[in-house]
């Protein structure tokens, strides 16, 4: 079937940065969903993207859809014809139904009888019929939080709309979305070329903007560009630039024609923390900070400009007259917070609520310290270290420079204590208790900053959990998936002997008088036990292992690591999958059994399957529970695989569900005898292969 390049643009106005990378891949997710819906899938789709712009070229579009064949089975003959041959009702609805004659339905016989049926062919429909309904309802179905409208119209969309190219191969096809008419004419940079451009063809679109309209269309090729640019410009000044992926997104989505610019600042602003300067490029400014080859940061910058001025040098002048006042009032910040110190800071968090029905940060710092110093007991921790990183781990949210840049708490918190002559590691932990900030963030080091980074969200599960504010859908206003999976990683990497059970009921106790936190602690633990799907299967673990291991929550997440770990691995052998059918199949037998006795009498077993089984899993036991008792968990599952022979003679040979209750209710004994030591590491049944 004949195919075609398919070319949409959504001319707008200055498209928010933060979300054009988003925006134009949800565009083309839709696009090509609802493509494939009508049969019309392109081979392959090419997105564009800048500020004033979304586009797809879609290659190798079916100009058609296939032909449709349709077939119908109606009445039997028996029912659709009387013995005169005269038809039936049921025979003319049905051939009314097809808009059809009578006549002109097939008599057909089948393995089931003799048949009415209708049969015929309907013709695809074209792409250039189809194709504007769908972009409008890829449109309308785009996720934007919140759309605007403009001028008179009642249309809305993240924002005003200026044209609309819409083009198979080299012809327009004609709709009006947004007020506006769809043609061929797209717009260039709106410096370097501002007039109209027509676009010869769906195919010539990206080279017409390039070299006519001095726009990047491609998102990521302009990344490259940039990165490249930035790159060689360090490079010039003796420096490496500081690239992060959030910021070359940002500053990509700002530009059409990026074009770099070297500017510098005053060598006296180095003595401010390193991390302030960067933040103030960055947040502020979208500049790529250079340091040398040490690590030292450098008095440069390097800016992405959007236009290709012929005086540079008053580019750069202008982007240094503006970060210098930046740097100026980060440092009259500073100095501000060195003069009151951490102490002073400490004591105004008891006018600052942390949540309504939970008290203030003030009373939060008081339940670290007391949570914080029942962890350390357990971990090594020094108490008198710990109590005093806890005491002032929250201090710097009133400072000064935490107020302009908020992504700087605790890393201020840390330069404040340094400042003071804390002891390294009570400043360490200041920075560290914000650690994991996010998915594969790293983790809290020493005993010091662990202990205060369980303790601060585990404060913050059980509170809010107790007030019924836990997360439902995308709501998380207090990052609580995020605190749960903290507690995960910060126990599990950390191979910390810790119970979360306990560590919940601690927690809870620092809220009693204030509110009944005692009540949601299962609900806690349940919370974090959820979180572990998610974490092992960015590890290749499946669900199934997990909830096995997981079934009855075992309160050491470092043994229950140990557990999944052991059971992942054992999978692959040979004899895991027959074991875990016949656990499956114990364990479907128990369930229905009330009142299983204790032990097994050997004086009632007959069989000689059931002797061997017996005797197997007396041998075996005690070594195997040695095992499991000493984190040991694989090698007691390849201990326990031994039993595969006499598990599968025991059901080859031996009825269990006999009438004989003793006989019947011992062999019961001794299949949950065998259930039970598999489930000293996991429920097996739970297993899918």
């Amino acid at each position: 079937m004949k195919a075609s390049d398919c070319l949409i643009e959504v001319g707008t106005e200055e498209l928010p940065p933060r979300a054009l990378k988003s925006l134009v891949q949800d565009f083309s997710a839709l696009m090509q969903q609802a493509l494939a819906e009508h049969e019309l899938a392109p081979a392959r789709v090419e997105i564009f993207a800048t500020p004033r712009r979304l586009a797809l070229l879609l290659r190798d579009t079916p100009l058609r859809q296939a032909d449709q064949e349709i077939e119908k089975r109606g009445p039997a003959l028996a029912a659709a014809f009387d013995e005169d041959g005269n038809p039936s009702r049921a025979a003319l609805g049905f051939a009314a139904s097809c808009g059809v004659e009578l006549d002109q339905l097939e008599r057909r016989e089948t393995d089931k009888g003799s048949w009415l049926y209708y049969r015929s062919t309907r013709a695809g429909q074209s792409l250039q019929d189809l194709l504007p309904g769908l972009l409008a309802r890829a449109l309308a179905e785009l996720p934007i939080p919140k759309r605007m409208r403009w001028g008179s119209r009642s249309e809305d969309f993240v924002r005003p709309v200026k044209w609309l190219v819409l083009m198979i191969d080299d012809q327009v096809v004609d709709t009006e979305i947004f007020g506006l008419r769809s043609g061929n004419r797209s717009f260039g940079h709106r410096f370097h070329a501002p007039q109209a451009l027509e676009i010869p063809s769906a195919r010539q679109y990206e080279e017409v903007l390039r070299s006519r309209g001095l726009v990047i269309a491609s998102f990521e090729q302009r990344r490259d560009t940039i990165r490249h640019q930035v790159e060689q410009a360090a490079a010039g000044l003796g420096g490496e630039a500081h690239i992060e992926d959030n910021l070359l997104d940002e500053v990509t989505a700002l530009v059409e024609y990026p074009v770099a610019v070297c500017g510098e600042f005053d060598a006296d602003f180095l003595e401010l923390p390193v991390e302030v300067l960067v933040m103030t490029m960055q947040e502020n400014q979208k500049y790529f900070a250079l340091f040398d080859s040490h690590g030292a940061l450098l008095p440069h910058f390097i800016a992405i400009a959007n236009i290709d001025s012929r005086k540079p040098e008053v580019v750069a002048s202008g982007n240094e007259r503006v970060i210098r006042p930046r740097f100026a009032d980060a440092g009259f910040f500073f100095a501000q917070d060195r003069k009151q110190g951490l102490d002073v800071m400490r004591f105004r968090l008891d006018s600052v609520v942390f949540q309504e029905k939970l008290g203030s940060l003030g009373e939060k710092t008081a339940r670290i310290i007391r949570l914080a110093k029942y962890i350390a007991s357990h971990t090594g921790g020094d108490q008198d270290l710990v109590r005093r990183a806890a005491d002032l781990c929250k201090a710097d949210l009133m400072s000064d420079m935490v107020g302009e840049f908020p992504r700087l708490q605790g890393v201020m918190g840390r330069y404040y204590a340094q400042l003071q002559q804390e002891e390294q590691s009570v400043c360490d932990a200041i920075e560290q208790h914000y650690w994991p900030r996010h998915a594969g963030d790293q983790l809290p080091q020493g005993t010091i900053a662990q202990a205060l980074a369980l303790a601060d969200r585990l404060d913050t599960l059980v509170g809010i959990f107790s007030i019924g504010e836990k997360p439902g859908g995308d709501k998380d206003p207090f990052a609580l998936r995020r605190a749960a999976l903290g507690v995960l990683r910060i126990i599990v990497e950390g191979e910390l002997p810790l119970d979360l059970k306990d560590l919940c009921q601690a927690a809870a106790d620092g809220y009693y008088g204030k509110v009944e936190a005692a009540e949601v602690i299962d609900e806690v633990i349940d919370y974090v036990f959820d979180r572990l799907r998610a974490y092992y299967q960015e590890q290749g673990i499946g669900f199934d292992i997990v909830d096995a291991v997981a079934y009855n929550r075992p309160g050491r997440l470092y043994d229950c690591d140990m557990r999944i770990r052991a059971v992942h691995e054992f999978q692959s052998h040979e004899a895991a999958s027959a074991l875990a059918a016949a656990n499956k199949r114990i364990s479907n037998i128990l369930k229905k059994q009330e009142n299983l006795a204790d032990t097994v009498d050997q004086n009632l077993l007959r069989e000689e399957a059931e002797k061997q089984l017996y005797r197997q899993l007396q041998e075996l036991g005690e070594g195997v529970v040695a095992m499991f008792g000493a984190g040991q968990y694989l090698q007691g599952l390849e201990r326990l695989a031994e039993l595969r022979p006499v598990v599968d003679r025991f059901f080859d040979e031996v009825m269990v569900m006999v009438d004989d209750a003793s006989l019947r209710n011992n062999r019961l004994a001794l299949l949950d005898q065998l259930l039970q030591s598999f489930r000293l590491v996991a429920d097996f049944s739970r297993i899918q292969s």
